[in-house]
């Protein structure tokens, strides 16, 4: 029986990795060139960036034309699987230009690192002493990372709250850090730990955790667009929009989705310029919920003219220097295709493009529904899937369309058809 216990598994080379998972799972010489195959990174750097390495696995990149954002013009990369995302970001770019595009701001790259203080006698106190020695706690931390305080940034205020837990009463500690062009997690990581120990001193209690939050709702991005009424469709699609935002705002169920279509773009954007994708979920999503009902990222309204008016404010905490976006190749050239040169720049193109997707998505579904263009393009994943190559994948794929039968069986038996020709 094979077992995946493997004693320094770590210390192997990613060739002998690869070698031992490829008797583990059966894999041919064609599946391990695949994996061997890292495209624009080489393979010791991969074997630097996560552990465990074996190979790469690579997603489609694209561009999304036609964005005006702040009286800028970009093109925005954008690297995705899912078919018609880039072409509905395009597509809505383009409707967004009649009325001058997005308009899209970034507030400072604050964020917080969470001190927990546990074991307290006097949690109101202990807040109390907290907020009182302030300003040496500011000091401990920016002692730690002098060039950042150096370029401006750094600890900049602390916060205290009262947390009660199963565990009973804790002080929350909020060590707020302006974090410049960097996501900030290692800076801000490193400061939390680094006045613990005086937090711990001061309270008389003891501290556990001590680690950036993702909830980053003092680091957002509002964007905002007119979208005029003849140019998307007329008023029967404007009320429609406004149908399924109101759908929306309603109803967590539908609420869900609806923030799902605005991450298509945000994480489309992030993850072709090397940013934690994962952190922008979890804020996004614990930022729609902070009412305490899960609600919609963005709002849809009709102004005095009969336009559709959309607005999105969400937590955007992304970098231009630091982590992935530092070493990979792909990433930096993405950053130099969009041309921004902050990281609250980029953070107002992402917004743009989560605004974008949005009136995408409910303008589909609004008319056509959302299946006709997506099903459109996902016909081709399916040709090619089949076994199609070359120009047989698109005809393929159009005789599907017009069918409307897009399935992996229907293909192969078109497949069959005009290969037998």
């Amino acid at each position: 029986m094979k077992s995946s216990r493997i004693e320094g598994f770590y210390r192997l080379t990613p060739e002998e990795r690869l070698k031992f998972v490829a008797e583990f799972s059966n894999l041919n010489e064609e599946e391990m060139k695949i994996l061997n195959n890292t495209g624009a990174l080489e393979l010791d750097q991969v074997n630097r960036m996560v552990e465990n390495v074996i190979g790469v696995m690579e997603v489609p990149l694209g561009v999304a034309v036609n964005f005006r954002i702040n009286e800028k013009d970009y093109i925005v990369p954008m690297a995705i699987e899912e078919p018609s995302v880039i072409a509905a970001a395009s597509n809505a770019a383009k409707m967004a230009r009649v009325k001058g595009g997005f308009y899209s701001k970034a507030t400072k790259s604050l964020m917080i690192g969470q001190i927990q203080v546990t074991n307290l006698e006097d949690p109101f106190g202990a807040k109390m002493r907290v907020l009182e020695n302030k300003d040496e706690i500011i000091r401990i931390a920016n002692e730690k990372d002098p060039v950042l305080v150096r370029l401006g940034g750094g600890a900049v205020d602390v916060e205290a709250r009262i947390v009660d837990s199963i565990r009973g009463s804790m002080v929350i500690v909020h060590l707020i850090v302006d974090c410049l062009d960097a996501m900030g997690a290692n800076a801000v990581n490193t400061m939390a730990e680094t006045v613990a120990p005086f937090i711990e001193e001061i309270t008389g209690g003891r501290v556990y955790l001590r680690i950036i939050s993702n909830l980053a709702d003092k680091r957002l991005v509002r964007a905002r667009a007119v979208f005029d009424k003849d140019a998307i469709g007329g008023e029967e699609v404007v009320e429609g929009i406004l149908n399924a935002y109101a759908f929306a705002l309603a109803d967590p169920y539908r609420a869900a989705t609806h923030n799902k279509g605005i991450m298509n773009g945000v994480i489309a954007v992030a993850l072709a310029t090397g940013n934690d994708t994962r952190a922008l979920e979890a804020g996004a999503h614990a930022y729609a919920s902070r009412t305490g009902i899960y609600r919609p990222l963005t709002t849809w309204e009709r102004n005095k003219d009969g336009d559709l008016v959309g607005t999105l404010e969400m937590p955007l905490a992304v970098g231009t220097i630091g982590g992935a976006t530092a070493v990979h190749p792909t990433a930096k050239a993405c950053l130099k295709i969009l041309g921004v040169k902050t990281a609250r720049e980029l953070a107002e193109v992402m917004g743009a493009v989560g605004l974008a997707q949005n009136f995408a998505a409910l303008r589909a579904l609004a008319t056509e529904g959302i299946q006709r263009g997506h099903m459109s393009l996902h016909s081709r994943n399916i040709a090619m899937m089949a076994g199609a190559k070359g120009e047989l994948v698109d005809i393929i794929a159009r005789k599907m369309v017009e069918e409307r039968n897009i399935r992996i069986d229907r293909a192969r038996e078109l497949l069959e058809e005009l290969q037998s020709k």
